[in-house]
């Protein structure tokens, strides 16, 4: 992260006023104001295959790049095409099976694809850019939590590794179906809940792993925040793959650089700490949510078929700082 912001201090400062959000405060996609009651949510993500399968790469790429418009409250538009493949492999078919799976996940958010780009390239890429739309004055960001808001989970953690252990050929095809299954999941559902109840908080859950996209948030809102590990739900198979060393080598730089945030009690075994750093793909959303609302959210959240899971809140303290108990 630190390599990151070194990087981004080159960007022009947004001096636009219509400019609502942008890069300078870490939030998973830009607003554009068009109205007093209407805004754009604008968003791209890209990625080498997690999975072997060409249509479930580009099923889980969809699902991923469309998760940051409804992580910041919003609700996709349309979507473009972003696809880096070797040309001497185009007659394979295997370009068509990823762009199919896309278009599968946008028919499910019913949104159209109205284009896009790809290069020649010898490593095969693909991801969207995402375009949505937001009410202003719902806008869910990293900032605007309060001391004593529970955090809410909406998908088990684990697909780093596993992705890991598939290139390793030694994933069980139950464990890998689990897997693939939370990473084409839409967070539609859970965002119309997020939306609805009032959550001003929040964030999806993808490279950086669960602490570290938490962290994020709790550094925007000036606050600590308390994890219980037994609370986290973790995806079949992710302990086991562990234990076994199917680590991400982006999992292990999510643990190195939150070592100084996060305080660990001696009961959180390491397999247990690695998954909560594991860097994902496609991930739930992370909410913070006020007491009040937390029943009623959570009970729409389940009737509508999403694991959702309370699984820490949000307390006064060392800004940014985690413990996990």
């Amino acid at each position: 992260m630190a390599e990151l912001a070194q990087v981004l201090r080159h960007m022009l400062p947004v001096e636009d006023p219509m400019s609502l959000v942008d890069a300078s405060t870490g939030d998973d996609a830009a607003v554009y104001l068009l109205s007093a009651d209407r805004a754009l949510v604008v968003t791209t993500d890209f990625f080498t295959p997690v999975v072997d399968r060409a249509f479930d790469f580009g099923r889980i790429a969809a699902a991923n790049a469309l998760s940051d418009v409804y992580a910041m409250g919003g609700r996709p538009l349309f979507a473009l095409n972003l696809l880096s493949f070797p040309r001497k492999l185009l007659g394979e078919g295997l370009a068509e099976e990823i762009i199919r799976g896309s278009s599968a996940i946008c028919r499910e958010a019913d949104i159209p694809v109205l284009g896009g780009h790809s290069i020649d390239d010898p490593e095969p890429k693909f991801g969207m850019v995402a375009v949505g739309e937001v009410d202003p004055d719902r806008i869910v960001r990293l900032f605007g939590a309060l001391p004593g808001d529970l955090l809410v989970l909406t998908k088990a953690v684990g697909t780093g590794v596993i992705s890991t252990a598939l290139k390793a050929g030694v994933v069980d095809e139950t464990v890998l179906a689990s897997a693939v299954d939370s990473m084409v999941t839409l967070n539609s559902t859970a965002a119309e809940a997020m939306v609805a109840h009032g959550v001003r908080s929040g964030t999806d859950v993808t490279g950086y792993g669960l602490l570290g996209h938490l962290r994020n948030l709790v550094r925007a809102s000036g606050l600590s925040a308390e994890v219980m590990a037994g609370a986290v739900p973790l995806l079949p198979g992710a302990i086991a793959l562990v234990q076994a060393g199917h680590v991400p080598r982006g999992t292990t730089r999510n643990l190195t650089d939150l070592a100084e945030d996060v305080a660990w009690t001696t009961e959180i075994s390491e397999p247990v700490r690695t998954l909560l750093a594991d860097s994902q793909t496609s991930g739930g959303l992370l909410m913070a949510v006020p007491p009040d609302r937390i029943d009623t959210l959570m009970a729409d959240l389940r009737s509508s078929g999403t694991a959702a899971a309370v699984i820490g809140k949000l307390t006064e303290g060392r800004v940014g700082y985690m413990s996990v108990v």
